[in-house]
């Protein structure tokens, strides 16, 4: 079903929709099947949801009035299946090996794509049914690990149009690095898309996953995301993110992670673009002795929004988070990072620490940052704290003292805050490309 047949040909009102959350509970009913199902289910949360307000504590600072007031054209499914591989050349990792799933607008583009003839036993396929059927396992999960805190989570549920199903299997270790990249193209009107992947590893089970947000030209877009990850025992997943939408999008991804005994979870994002970002990653402990560590790197240039809220939840005992996020700001950029660490009264022997560090390069810049530690536990070891600065005059004077020019001070410092981030991506490719997009954005900044 595309996403048409749920709104219409005509630009769309995403408070209408809300409103019109019955409307949408009878769209959602079309057709047959486990998916008709679950896009039914999503559109009852609409409808029960409602909009977010700026007296609601998880949207106190983050606008979205705009939001309420746009008019998005749904993205169809089929308008770029003449895009070629030269098309988005731009836009490929320079060295990638492995399985690359390209959707265009929220939809699957078998042209663009890249699958290996063997997958080690990984099941690929994608929510349209374009590569098979998807496997009773991963339906199952579907919509059972996000749960949805926003109206715009709903809306995926109840809107979703493509994304990938990765299973791998117990015991398998997925050999090749799976890559979904996602790229928007312009449309006459601005245009929303609501991609949704689910990623599930079975017991003893390892992937590799590399999720990229890119565009062509500066469009206006919307992408509305949601990413599901479930975690058997003792499977390990290194999950690496780069947003680098167009500077005139809007770009909001809403990752839960599930992880069960003994399971690993490395996560590491850089969200470098688009006019307006949140990221929403909420990470759920639900077996003993699991592990998650978490790095992110924000950039908000003049009059962009960079926005990450972060929810992790120790509910049982001998887990281990490690959660750090810098941001650097510029003219008038904007950064909100909201980190919430809860550990449950039976989570004994948890080991948490949070930290949230941001560079200041402009004094009309803001930052509204707000770590946060619950525990109801009294066998605990946690740790958050924040920090706000501007860069070292020394460290300039130093470097200027050298023969360097004021404004390649400044990046160089600003580059080395950020490397400690970008050095725990461990795709080379993948940490290039983000690397030479921020320096590109530095430039411009100092």
């Amino acid at each position: 079903m595309s996403t048409a047949e749920h709104a219409g040909s005509a630009g769309t009102d995403l408070a209408a929709l809300v409103e019109q959350g019955q409307g949408l509970m009878s769209v959602g009913a079309r057709g047959s099947g486990w998916l008709s199902d679950a896009r039914r289910l999503g559109a009852q949360r609409v409808s029960s949801t409602g909009w977010p307000e700026r007296k609601q504590e998880a949207w106190r600072y983050t606008p979205v009035r705009f939001l309420k007031e746009a008019r998005y054209q749904p993205t169809l499914d089929g308008p770029f299946s003449a895009l070629r591989l030269d098309d988005i050349e731009e836009l490929l990792l320079d060295r990638h090996e492995g399985v690359r799933l390209v959707f265009v607008n929220g939809y699957f583009a078998p042209q663009l794509s890249a699958l290996a003839t063997d997958h080690n036993g990984v099941l690929l396929t994608t929510l349209g049914g374009a590569l098979g059927d998807v496997p009773a396992a991963v339906r199952a999960q579907l919509d059972q690990v996000a749960e949805h805190h926003h109206v715009f989570a709903a809306l995926n549920s109840a809107l979703m149009s493509d994304g990938a199903c990765v299973l791998v299997p117990a015991g398998v270790r997925a050999s090749q690095t799976i890559e979904l990249l996602h790229v928007s193209v312009g449309l006459d009107e601005p245009g929303i898309s609501h991609p949704r992947h689910l990623l599930v590893l079975e017991d003893g089970a390892s992937a590799r996953v590399v999720e990229r947000y890119c565009s062509l030209g500066d469009a206006v877009y919307f992408n509305n995301a949601v990413v599901e990850v479930a975690l058997g025992a003792g499977s390990e997943l290194v999950h690496e993110r780069l947003q680098e939408e167009s500077s005139s999008a809007q770009h909001l991804s809403d990752l839960h992670v599930r992880l069960d005994a003994g399971s690993r979870y490395r996560l590491v994002q850089a969200a470098l673009g688009a006019a307006w970002s949140r990221s929403d990653i909420r990470v759920l402990f639900e077996g003993e002795g699991a592990e998650a560590q978490i790095d992110g790197l924000m950039l908000a240039h003049d009059r962009q929004l960079n926005d990450v809220h972060l929810d992790v939840r120790h509910n049982v005992p001998g887990c281990t988070s490690r959660e750090s996020f810098k941001g650097i700001l510029d003219g008038s950029g904007r950064v909100v990072f909201d980190g919430r660490i809860l550990v449950a009264r039976d989570a004994q022997r948890s080991d948490a620490m949070l930290s949230n560090h941001n560079l200041m390069l402009s004094r009309a810049a803001e930052v509204d940052t707000k770590p946060q530690l619950e525990i109801f536990a009294d066998d605990v070891k946690c740790s958050h704290g924040t920090t706000v600065g501007e860069l070292d005059h020394d460290m300039l004077f130093y470097l200027r003292s050298r023969g360097l020019p004021l404004a390649q001070a400044r990046q160089m410092l600003c580059a080395g805050f950020a490397q400690e981030v970008l050095d725990r991506i461990e795709n080379t490719a993948l940490r290039e490309r983000a690397g030479r997009h921020l320096a590109s954005r530095l430039t411009t900044a100092v």
